[in-house]
């Protein structure tokens, strides 16, 4: 591994979610010298990888990363094939759908696709959900056991009072997961938010991504013609990436 892009990484990795740190911040976070981590922001900087607050000696991300991040989703052939579906799932339920993936440990959102009503919402592309908080990463996690094990080996964040924060609780739900191809979601992330995800399938079998309707928590729970439409989607879309078979029965 070479050091001085191992230390740039982790840099990012610190100022992920919106974070504004300062180097003595950062330094102390990497626990190197100052002067080490301010040499290496300022080549972050030099490239748009970093960017300096206006006002302040803040940090933040910079807009190379959105750049590159629009390049990696571009790239990807589930999100390409899920697109117009999703957008079709959106018309039919009248909520809002979310297509994610596992990174790191958490969900990424590789493409959200709008509630067709008209009103404002914030982009959620490329926003991380929390695995174990999420009707997407219960998912993930029932058809990956050694993401499950290793998500549940570490203590479990409290988001809301209905955040599932108990291993034994959660491996129970990630058997119902495996057994009805559905997870579920009401509030464990963020109050007055609700989910239900189903697995998308590559040619192999494998749970490659998976798919979701957001619903406000007042409409829980999703009725059996939205399951259904959701049902429906995910299917398709693992059709169109060569799955020949759309069950519960995943590779894990």
């Amino acid at each position: 591994m070479i050091q001085s892009i191992d230390r740039a990484a982790k840099i990012l990795g610190l100022l992920q979610g919106a974070r504004r740190l300062g180097i003595s911040e950062l330094a102390a976070a990497l626990e190197l010298p100052p002067s080490t981590v301010h040499g290496l922001v300022k080549s972050l900087q030099a490239h748009g990888l970093v960017a300096q607050e206006s006002s302040g000696n803040r940090y933040m991300l910079g807009p190379t990363l959105l750049k590159l991040s629009s390049v990696y989703l571009d790239t990807l052939d589930v999100r390409a094939r899920a697109m117009r579906w999703m957008h079709e799932l959106s018309r039919r339920t009248g909520y809002a759908t979310r297509l994610g993936v596992n990174l790191l440990g958490e969900v990424l959102i590789i493409h959200h696709d709008r509630r067709p009503d008209g009103t404002e919402q914030m982009p959620e592309t490329g926003l991380n959900l929390p695995a174990h908080a999420s009707a997407l990463g219960k998912v993930l996690l029932a058809y990956n056991a050694e993401l499950e094990n290793d998500v549940l080996s570490k203590p479990l964040a409290e988001f809301t009072g209905e955040t599932i924060t108990d291993p034994a609780v959660l491996r129970s739900q990630l058997e119902e997961v495996r057994k009805n191809a559905l997870g579920l979601e009401y509030e464990e992330a963020v109050i007055g938010e609700a989910s239900i995800a189903a697995p998308v399938y590559d040619e192999s079998g494998t749970v490659i991504a998976v798919l979701s309707v957001v619903l406000p928590a007042s409409e829980w729970p999703a009725s059996e013609a939205i399951v259904r439409e959701l049902r429906d989607a995910a299917w398709t879309i693992s059709r169109e990436l060569g799955a020949s078979v759309w069950s519960s029965q995943g590779v894990r």
